[in-house]
């Protein structure tokens, strides 16, 4: 989660810089490591969370963001993964 985490913070700065190419470039990094996290988990409960937040990352990034998210909350929901890999 902490290197999904690190590209999602990769795209929102490449973003913020207005280069859309290295933004998505990282984005499809991120989505790509969630992908294999999905595809090696078995416990019902973490396959649902994962599975949601590809869906919000996707509506965020992709779409109309219709669930109202935003970059600081990105920041703060992958903080904790990236503080505890750190350690």
């Amino acid at each position: 989660m902490a290197n999904i985490g690190s590209e999602i913070e990769r795209t929102i700065k490449w973003r913020n810089k207005d280069h859309p190419d290295y933004a998505n470039q990282a984005f499809e990094r991120g989505l790509e490591l969630l992908a294999l996290t999905i595809n090696s988990q078995t416990q019902y409960s973490k396959l649902k969370e994962l599975t949601r937040l590809r869906e919000c990352l996707l509506d965020f990034f992709l779409g109309n963001n219709q669930y109202h998210s935003t970059q600081e909350s990105w920041q703060k929901y992958f903080y904790n993964f990236n503080y505890l890999a750190r350690k």
